[in-house]
C-alpha cells in the first residue's frame, strides 16, 4: 500500500506531465478526441478584407466547407494592406499549411506573395481576385467581364440608353476592379447616346463612395445613371444622391450582397450583378482538400452571375 505522500508524488508528476503533452499541442489528458479539425490538413485562407460583407460571406462559406470536410482552416484578414497579406503569406508557410487560398488585396502584389509557396510545391487557390505574374494551382472566380458587361445593359436600360453617367471604381490593382471594368466600357460602347462623363476610384468601400460621388455630383450634376464595380460603393452612391437614387439617377452595383438585395427591393438601385461569395468560399476549400490529397482540380473554375432587378429581385435573398 503507497502512503499518503507517494500518492501526492504520483499525482504532481502526472499533472506536469499533463501540463507539458498540452503545451506540445496534444490532447488532453483524459480526452476522447482532439478539438482539432486538422483530419484534413491545414489550409490557409488569406482574406483581402472582412470589413466587406462580400468577403464574410467567402469566408463564411469556406469555413461551412472545411468543417464538413475536416479541414484546419486559418483564416487571416490583410485589412486591405498588401504588405500585411505579404506576411501573412510568408507566416503561412512557416505554420506548417498544406495549402493557401489566397484574395488578393492587389493583384499585382499577390504575385510576389505567393511566389514563395509555390516553390515550395504548396498549392495556391486564388479566389475572387487572380495573382499577376505567377500561375496559380487554381483560380476560382466569378466571371467578372461578362457581369460588367450585364451591368452596362442593365443600366443602359434603366436610363433609357441615353445620358451621361458616372463610374466608381474599386481596388486599384485588384484584378476584379480591371475585369468589371473592361466588361463595363466594352458593352457601353454599344450604346451611342450614353457617355462616361467621370470616374473615380473609391476602392470598394462604402464611406469612400459617399464621399467620392458627393464630389462628383457637384461638376457633373445632370448624370443619368451612376456603375459602381461593388455593392458597398453602390450603397454609398445612393447615401449621396438622397432623394435622387433610383428617380433622377439610376445607380447599378456588383455582387448582389443583401444590402444591395434591399436596395433593388426599394428601386433605390436599379440593378445590381449577383455574385456567389459563399461557393467561391466552398469550391476554394475544396480545391484545397483534393490538393492536399494528390488529387487535381480545374486550373479555372468560373462561378457563374446573375444580373438582378426590380423584375426578379424576389428570386434573390
Amino acid at each position: 500500500m503507497l502512503s499518503n505522500s507517494v500518492r501526492k508524488s504520483l499525482r504532481s508528476v502526472a499533472a506536469i506531465v499533463c501540463a507539458g503533452t498540452l503545451l506540445a499541442g496534444a490532447t488532453a489528458c483524459g480526452a476522447g478526441s482532439s478539438t482539432s479539425n486538422a483530419g484534413g490538413g491545414k489550409v490557409a485562407l488569406l482574406v483581402s478584407t472582412l470589413n466587406n460583407p462580400f468577403f464574410v460571406d467567402l469566408r463564411d462559406g469556406a469555413k461551412n466547407e472545411a468543417k464538413k470536410l475536416g479541414v484546419d482552416l486559418v483564416v487571416s484578414d490583410a485589412q486591405n494592406d498588401s504588405a500585411t497579406q505579404q506576411n501573412q503569406a510568408q507566416n503561412a508557410q512557416s505554420q506548417g499549411v498544406k495549402a493557401v487560398i489566397i484574395n488578393p488585396v492587389d493583384s499585382d502584389a499577390a504575385g510576389p506573395a505567393v511566389a514563395p509557396l509555390l516553390s515550395a510545391n504548396l498549392p495556391v487557390i486564388s479566389v475572387d481576385r487572380s495573382v499577376t505574374g505567377e500561375k496559380v494551382t487554381s483560380h476560382i472566380a466569378s466571371d467578372n467581364v461578362a457581369g460588367g458587361a450585364q451591368a452596362a445593359d442593365a443600366l443602359a436600360k434603366a436610363i433609357g440608353e441615353k445620358g451621361k453617367i458616372l463610374i466608381l471604381q474599386g481596388m486599384p490593382g485588384a484584378a476584379s476592379t480591371r475585369d468589371r471594368g473592361k466588361g463595363f466600357k466594352d458593352e457601353i460602347k454599344k450604346f451611342p447616346g450614353i457617355t462616361v462623363a467621370a470616374e473615380q476610384t473609391a476602392k470598394f468601400d462604402r464611406s469612400a463612395a459617399l464621399d467620392v460621388t458627393t464630389n462628383l455630383m457637384q461638376s457633373n450634376s445632370n448624370v443619368a445613371g451612376i456603375y459602381a464595380e461593388n455593392d458597398e460603393m453602390a450603397l454609398g452612391a445612393v447615401q449621396a444622391l438622397g432623394a435622387k437614387a433610383g428617380s433622377d439617377v439610376k445607380v447599378v452595383g456588383f455582387d448582389g450582397t443583401a444590402d444591395g438585395i434591399k436596395m433593388v427591393k426599394s428601386g433605390k438601385m436599379s440593378g445590381t450583378i449577383a455574385q456567389q461569395p459563399k461557393e467561391l468560399g466552398k469550391r476554394a476549400v475544396d480545391a484545397a482538400a483534393k490538393l492536399i490529397k494528390g488529387g487535381k482540380v480545374a486550373s479555372t473554375q468560373p462561378i457563374a452571375v446573375k444580373t438582378v432587378t426590380k423584375e426578379n429581385v424576389a428570386d434573390f435573398k
